[in-house]
């Protein structure tokens, strides 16, 4: 049957609206259907990768400010976990307002660190820092956070040079802290110490069975005289009475980078590294003032932090050497970013209210003030705030 012409043009837009309605309802159930398929392979499979990733520009957790908050500290000096050096309050820090401040993210809210769920994560598993003081520093933090929200759970600590271990008995959780200021190896040939620059195998089998490694470096390169640990250095086969202390960092810490790479399933274990931890031995670095510069010799006397987001000083050349290092691994540690927000702290080093001074040094704070490892309760809580959050968000 032939339809006429003016009925045609009658139905064809008629069609063709049809034909669009159609189009849209399609569109409309398939896109439905991606969105669903989305939600509910985000429900079935949650992710185990941190939300609050330092890379993303939604949330760069080391960008902030310090805020007060007087619910803090997590937990009091009486914690047994504290050597001497670092209890600034049992050793008569007559202050307390530094205890008081929270690190704050300028776009985003940290979680608050929960030790019986840290416990429960990390059930039968293994966590340790390996490094010198700032990370031993760093683990007694974490065994003092644990231990205040789990005070009822039996603990096993065993001390010793250079492996310290804690464990939580009742989880089957241990960490611990194994010392390797250099992290490369440290031989004894015809009776010198030689720094092996090229060789970590020796230190490096105590740490290949962690299930997390923290490692940290910086401060001891810079050590001379009777305070380093070694007498000559040894690369390439060659030997060195001394050389550029940023070269010889540099050339352990790619003997490090090849040794996790080569030696470590980063399925199985996770690898960070603490960033360099600043000092303050400079006022002029944030005093202001030719009277506030005459009268302070260093951080003793600083009682809170820093304003603002940026710390006046130099950036840290051996922070710039571990930037480098770790762009080349394979697969890169993560990076514990706390140089900035540490700087900012002028106010959170023993001083003289360290255990290891005596009474004659600590009436000369200009000569031994300590402003180079921090007060617990203090900042490495807020490091491991940062670690709990990099592990479990």
């Amino acid at each position: 049957m032939t339809i006429p012409s003016s009925l045609t043009h009658l139905l064809l837009p008629l069609f063709l609206l049809l034909r669009l309605l159609l189009l849209s309802l399609q569109w409309r159930t398939s896109s439905s259907a991606i969105i669903m398929s989305l939600k509910n392979h985000r429900t079935a499979h949650p992710s185990r990768t941190p939300t609050l990733r330092a890379n993303q520009t939604t949330c760069p957790i080391f960008s902030g400010t310090w805020v007060r908050d007087d619910s803090l500290p997590l937990y009091q000096y009486t914690c047994p976990f504290i050597d001497p050096e670092y209890n600034c309050q049992m050793y008569g820090r007559p202050d307390s307002g530094y205890l008081k401040y929270r690190w704050k993210p300028l776009n985003c809210e940290l979680p608050r660190f929960n030790g019986v769920e840290f416990l429960e994560r990390m059930k039968g598993k293994s966590v340790m820092f390996v490094g010198d003081s700032l990370g031993k520093n760093q683990w007694e933090s974490l065994a003092c956070l644990i231990y205040a929200d789990a005070p009822q759970t039996q603990t096993q600590m065993a001390r010793g040079d250079p492996l310290s271990t804690l464990k939580f008995l009742d989880y089957g959780v241990t960490i611990s802290f194994y010392k390797a200021r250099y992290l490369v190896d440290i031989d004894v040939v015809q009776g010198r110490r030689v720094l092996q620059l090229d060789d970590i195998s020796g230190n490096g089998n105590a740490w290949r069975e962690a299930d997390v490694l923290s490692f940290n470096t910086g401060h001891w390169w810079s050590h001379t005289g009777s305070l380093q640990e070694w007498d000559v250095m040894e690369s390439g086969g060659s030997y060195y009475q001394d050389m550029d202390r940023g070269v010889a960092m540099e050339r352990a810490l790619r003997t490090w980078v090849k040794w996790v790479d080569a030696n470590i399933d980063r399925t199985r274990t996770g690898v960070y590294f603490l960033a360099i931890s600043p000092t303050h031995y400079n006022p002029a670095e944030w005093s202001a003032g030719a009277t506030a510069i005459a009268t302070a010799k260093n951080c003793y006397g600083e009682t809170v932090p820093m304003s603002g987001t940026a710390y006046p000083g130099e950036y840290l050349e051996q922070m710039r050497v571990v930037d480098e290092v770790l762009k080349d691994m394979h697969n890169p540690a993560y990076l514990l970013d706390i140089t900035m927000l540490s700087a900012l702290r002028k106010d959170g080093h023993p001083s003289i209210y360290s255990g290891e001074l005596n009474q004659q040094q600590r009436a000369h704070p200009d000569r031994y003030a300590d402003c180079s490892h921090w007060c617990l309760p203090g900042l490495p809580d807020t490091w491991n705030q940062l670690f709990y959050t990099a592990l479990f968000y």
